[in-house]
């Protein structure tokens, strides 16, 4: 289905560009504070060092952590990257994977994230499949295939089994708690109107345009607080620099 591979297509482009420039932030910023840390605040400091003055206490603790950053920082990238590579073959047990997806259900902007990327996508699929013809309990069991979230794919297990039970589709998918008030309304008026293939679709749009507003939101909240973390850890570096000075203009 082409319609649903670009819709999937739109998703993770939209989700990959919410967390490259994130990722390109704290990696360039820990990178700069590593280097100033390990190389310019050692030299700057040796210099009052030989001059025979007592550094002052926040100069003393950014020498401490250079000094332990010198001597164990390769040790710490080693057990970084190991760390990684543990947690990807964790990952692969499906009871491992089942707690990180409930642990990120948690997590208040990510959880939105997923479980409307996740619900949209659904939607996406079952208007596809129904309009192609396929039946109500055959495109819910083929559309919850396109779910990576693993509580949601149980949540929409359930909300199939309901409905082959005999109950209306909209109150089901409510029910799992995972879709947002719009979409069910849409859904339940595809139901009664007996558009629900053109319903799923609208939902699907509606959520895909809240996950641009999510990443917009996200984004806007990172920059600002990641700029204030970095302002202040760069400040106490150039304090422990200046305050040395400082002291020897007193003399």
């Amino acid at each position: 289905f082409p319609t649903r591979r670009s819709s999937d297509l739109y998703l993770k482009q939209k989700i990959k560009q919410a967390s490259i420039y994130p990722t390109m932030m704290i990696t360039v910023s820990t990178t700069i504070v590593v280097f100033l840390l390990m190389y310019v605040v050692p030299q700057m400091v040796d210099v009052f060092k030989d001059a025979g003055r007592e550094l002052p206490t926040l100069t003393v603790m950014l020498l401490a952590l250079s000094n332990f950053l010198q001597t164990f920082g390769i040790y710490i990238l080693l057990l970084v990257i190991i760390g990684i590579v543990l947690f990807r073959r964790a990952l692969q047990q499906k009871v491992n994977r089942y707690k990180f997806h409930k642990f990120l259900l948690r997590l208040p902007l990510v959880s939105r994230i997923i479980k409307v990327s996740n619900t949209a996508r659904y939607a996406r699929t079952f208007g596809i499949l129904t309009r192609a013809g396929v039946s109500v309990l055959d495109a819910m069991n083929t559309a919850n295939q396109v779910v990576s979230n693993l509580l949601i794919q149980d949540a929409l297990q359930q909300a199939m089994q309901k409905v082959k039970e005999g109950v209306n589709i909209s109150r089901a998918l409510k029910e799992t708690k995972y879709f947002p008030a719009m979409s069910i309304h849409l859904i339940a008026s595809g139901e009664s109107s007996g558009k629900l293939e053109m319903m799923l679709d609208r939902a699907a749009s509606y959520q895909e345009k809240d996950i641009e507003n999510l990443i917009a939101t996200f984004i806007s909240l990172f920059e600002p607080i990641m700029i204030l973390v970095m302002g202040f850890v760069v400040l106490l570096i150039v304090l422990a620099i200046l305050l040395p000075i400082f002291q020897m203009n007193q003399f």
